[in-house]
C-alpha cells in the first residue's frame, strides 16, 4: 500500500475551507469532530473514493492584515504554511458570489511562490455565470476555476475524482496488506519523546540486517531489519539514516508524515514522554491511528526519570485521555538504557499476529450466541434485533460481520459490547476486532419466493 498524498486546503477566513473539508471526508466523520486538534486550526482526515485515498488538511484562514491578536494570526499563518510546504497539492478556495478580492490576490501571490501545484476552487458557484464574477478568478493566472458547491456537494465527488486521477492514487486492494509478511511498525509521537533513540535501541539489539530505503515522503524513512531472527520494518517520522547518526537535539515533527506513516503501517507505537505526560496531540495522532483500524502499542518512555507521584499522574491522563486505547499494551521503559525494549518487540509481534488472526465461522457464530444470552441487544419498539450468525469478513484489524433482522436497530453501545465479546474470546492483543451488521433476507417473505 503506497503511503497516502495530501491535499492541503486554502483560503481567506471564513471563505468555507471546513465545510468543503467536512464534505470531502465524510466517510471518516470521527476524524472531523470537536476533538483537540495536532496543531492550531489545523484539522486532518482521510478522503476516500472508489477504494483511493489521500489525507486532507483543513488550515487556518490565511490573514495577511488582521485587527486581531498578531500572535493568533502569526501561528494560524505558520500552520498554514507548514501544511503548504509539505502538500502534494494545494486547493486554493474562493468565494464566487464575492467575486475576486484584494486579499484573494496576495494569498496567490504567496501560494505561488511555495512553488507548489495549486487549483483554484471557486465555491458558491451556483448560477454565477461564467462571464460574471467568476470570469474575475482568470486575474489569478491559475486556469479554469473548479466550480463546486460545498455546502449542498454539488461537484465535490467529481473534485475528489480528478484529485484521484490527477495525483494518481491506487485504489486500495487486500492484496496490498499480503505484500510483506513481516510487521511494519510507524514510531510516533511528539518531538522530543525519544522516538529516534527508541528506534535505534530496537534495531541494534541483536541486529542482523539493517538498511535504509527512501520513503515516499520527505525525510520519511523505512528501515528493514532483522531482530532475533525475525524480519522487520520500522517506519520513523524523524528521518533516522542509520544507528549512531542520529542526534539528540528536538526533532522536527510533522503532523502529515506521522499520518502517512500509520496509514503504511499494520503496528502503531505511540511514543509519550512520562516527564511530559499525555498531551493533545497524543491524543489526536492517536485517535487516528484508532480510526484507521491499526494495531497499537503505547510506550512511556524515560519512565526511570519519573518519580512514584509523576507516574500516578501519568497513569491517570491517560486513563482519562486516552481510554479508547484499552485494547494496546502499555509498556514503560527506558529507550536510552534499553531496559524493557525486549518486552515491546514482543507486544508488536502478538498485535501484528492477533491484527491476523483467523477466526473460524462457527467458532465465532458460537461467542455470538453466547453473547446474546448473557444480554440481549435492546429492544427498538416492539422488536428486538436478532442476531444469527457471524463470519470474519477481513483483517487488519480483524472484521467479524454478523448476520441478522432488524441490525440496522443495534445500538453503538452493543456493538462494542460484541467487540469486546470476540476479543475476549479469541485472546486477541494488541488489535481492535471491528463488528459490522449485514440484515438477512426472510426466506419465507413473498420477495424471495420464485
Amino acid at each position: 500500500m503506497t503511503v497516502s498524498k495530501t491535499v492541503v486546503i486554502v483560503g481567506r477566513p471564513n471563505v468555507g475551507k471546513s465545510t468543503l473539508f467536512n464534505r470531502l471526508t465524510k466517510s471518516r466523520d470521527a476524524l472531523v469532530g470537536d476533538q483537540p486538534g495536532l496543531t492550531r486550526d489545523r484539522h486532518y482526515g482521510v478522503v476516500w473514493h472508489k477504494g483511493a485515498s489521500f489525507i486532507a488538511v483543513d488550515t487556518g484562514g490565511l490573514e495577511l492584515q488582521s485587527t486581531r491578536s498578531r500572535n493568533v494570526t502569526t501561528e494560524m499563518v505558520k500552520q498554514a504554511d507548514l501544511a503548504v510546504d509539505e502538500s502534494d497539492l494545494v486547493l486554493f478556495l474562493v468565494d464566487a458570489r464575492d467575486g475576486l478580492t484584494n486579499e484573494d490576490e496576495r494569498i496567490a501571490n504567496k501560494l505561488r511562490k511555495t512553488g507548489r501545484e495549486m487549483w483554484l476552487i471557486a465555491k458558491k458557484a451556483e448560477g454565477v455565470s461564467q462571464g460574471g464574477k467568476l470570469a474575475d478568478f482568470y486575474e489569478l493566472g491559475l486556469g479554469d476555476p473548479l466550480a463546486i458547491s460545498a455546502s449542498h456537494g454539488d461537484g465535490v465527488s467529481d473534485l475528489k475524482a480528478e484529485i484521484v486521477r490527477h495525483l494518481d492514487i491506487e485504489a486500495f486492494s487486500p492484496e496490498d496488506t499480503e505484500a510483506k509478511n513481516h510487521p511494519m511498525i510507524a514510531v510516533i509521537g511528539r518531538p522530543n519523546v525519544g522516538k529516534s533513540t527508541l528506534v535505534n535501541t530496537i534495531i541494534g539489539e541483536n541486529r542482523v540486517i539493517a538498511f535504509d530505503q527512501p520513503g515516499t515522503t520527505r525525510d520519511a524513512i523505512e528501515i528493514n531489519f532483522q531482530r532475533d531472527g525475525k524480519d522487520y520494518t520500522i517506519v520513523d517520522t524523524a528521518g533516522v539514516r542509520k544507528r549512531g547518526k542520529v542526534s539528540e537535539k528536538i526533532e522536527k515533527f510533522s503532523v502529515i508524515k506521522s499520518l502517512q506513516a500509520i496509514e503504511k503501517s499494520n503496528v502503531v507505537a505511540l511514543v509519550i514522554d512520562a516527564t511530559e505526560g499525555v498531551s493533545d496531540q497524543d491524543v489526536s495522532l492517536a485517535a487516528f491511528a484508532f480510526e484507521a483500524g491499526r494495531s497499537m502499542v503505547v510506550v512511556f518512555n524515560k519512565w526511570d526519570l519519573v518519580d512514584e507521584r509523576g507516574r500516578d499522574e501519568v497513569e491517570r491522563t491517560f486513563r482519562r485521555k486516552l481510554r479508547f486505547l484499552d485494547f494496546a499494551k502499555i509498556h514503560r521503559l527506558s529507550a536510552l538504557n534499553g531496559s524493557g525494549v525486549a518486552s515491546l518487540v514482543r507486544s508488536i509481534n502478538v498485535a501484528y499476529t492477533s491484527s491476523r488472526a483467523n477466526l473460524p465461522t462457527p467458532q465465532l457464530t458460537r461467542v455470538l450466541k453466547l453473547a446474546v444470552e448473557r444480554q440481549s441487544p435492546p429492544r427498538k419498539g416492539y422488536s428486538r434485533p436478532k442476531l444469527r450468525y457471524a463470519h470474519q469478513g477481513g483483517i487488519n484489524p480483524p472484521l467479524v460481520i454478523v448476520h441478522g433482522n432488524s441490525v440496522d436497530h443495534v445500538p453503538d453501545s452493543y456493538r462494542r459490547y460484541l467487540e469486546s465479546s470476540f476479543t475476549t474470546a479469541f485472546k486477541l492483543k494488541g488489535t481492535q476486532v471491528r463488528v459490522s451488521f449485514r440484515q438477512g433476507r426472510n426466506p419465507f417473505s413473498r420477495a424471495n419466493k420464485h
